[in-house]
């Protein structure tokens, strides 16, 4: 996929001086509704305004959205205020109706990304179609899906094209509604810097309360933009109650928002970084140095076991080790979350190589 900074065009058409915002209801319930958001959005630093027409429901019962109708006020919306207008496509029928009411931007839900058909079907609807697509994140920490999404579209001759990162979902209870995992959207940023990447901390969070944080740490890591749902009555909306803020508070946190500068000119700053950055690389070098020495130990556990006939996983040894972890780790400043992460991966890789012993001939 030759993603280049012709790619980054349709961003920089905006001519923004902060980061793209996207916000509005998560989904379009009335007209009224729609067009009294809009307008208090209008004013704003929100450049485009996003409804749910469809809602993917886990089971049947709840709402599902107004459907194509809504499409019709989103045009008398776009009329009255000049916003451009978004929603999300779950299928080719979607899109073709978004297209045909003209609607300006296109996301493909995180429901729907983690179907590779329905991609291809939404992509050939699309073929070679000037909108703005987005792609969220699929429900699971599948960061080639998420890429194969994006090269189906840019396959169709769709050039203006983005990601949304909205989180991944984990049975593990967490603050948050879906964990940011914030690696993988970096990994994908890393492998194509010139995709627009957008932060949704509405479903991230799942909490009014924690967006303004989540927010920060997405602009923290230069992300380009992000889309917040917003309501005027977001206690009495027809869906995702608690994640919606309203329009004032929209506007609180546009002010609170620091946005970082990627750059600086100042020479001082970029020799101590320099420096910095070399004590890091020394460092990273130095633990891979002893990971790599703990797995040969590993190793030689494996022989042992091997020899005796005994079971490669040990609980009580296990939990010992992370107990004592979790305690050494919080007096060096190192959270819960990230030792339980890190010994958690060390400890499967542990197993491979034990197994490996275990299985040779």
């Amino acid at each position: 996929m030759n993603i280049t900074t012709q790619n980054r065009k349709w961003l920089d058409d905006f001519n923004l001086h902060h980061p793209l915002v996207i916000a509005g209801p998560c989904s379009a319930e009335t007209e009224d509704q729609v067009l009294k958001i809009a307008h208090e959005l209008k004013n704003s630093d929100v450049s485009i305004f996003r409804a749910g027409i469809w809602k993917p429901r886990t089971r049947p019962g709840g709402f599902e959205g107004v459907g194509e109708i809504g499409l019709k006020w989103l045009q008398k919306a776009k009329a009255e205020t000049g916003l451009l207008m978004a929603i999300e496509v779950a299928n080719a029928t979607h899109a073709k109706l978004a297209l045909e009411h003209d609607i300006d931007v296109l996301w493909i839900g995180a429901r729907t990304t983690v179907n590779p058909f329905a991609v291809q079907e939404i992509a050939d609807a699309l073929q070679n179609t000037d909108k703005i697509v987005l792609v969220k994140n699929p429900v699971n920490p599948d960061l080639a899906l998420w890429i194969g999404g994006v090269e189906r579209l840019y396959n169709a001759g769709i050039k203006k094209l983005g990601v949304i990162h909205r989180g991944f979902s984990t049975y593990e209870k967490t603050k948050y509604r879906n964990i940011p995992e914030w690696q993988i959207a970096i990994e994908l940023q890393s492998k194509f810097p010139d995709l627009p990447l957008l932060c949704d901390p509405s479903h991230i969070t799942g909490r009014r309360d924690m967006i303004q944080e989540v927010a920060q740490q997405a602009l923290d890591l230069n992300y380009d933009g992000l889309m917040i749902e917003t309501h005027t009555d977001p206690d009495n909306a027809w869906s995702d109650v608690a994640q919606q803020v309203t329009p004032k508070v929209l506007k609180q946190i546009f002010v609170d928002l620091k946005v970082k500068k990627v750059t600086t000119e100042d020479d001082d700053f970029n020799a101590k970084m320099i420096k910095l950055r070399v004590n890091i690389d020394i460092a990273d070098s130095k633990l891979l140095e002893i990971l790599g020495n703990r797995m040969k130990v590993a190793e030689q556990i494996g022989a042992l076991k091997k020899e005796k006939n005994i079971a490669v996983l040990q609980n009580k040894r296990w939990n010992e080790i992370l107990g004592k972890m979790i305690l050494d780790g919080s007096e060096r400043g190192l959270s819960e979350e990230f030792i339980l992460k890190l010994f958690k991966a060390i400890h499967q890789e542990s197993i491979s190589h034990q197994e490996k012993i275990i299985n040779s001939r």
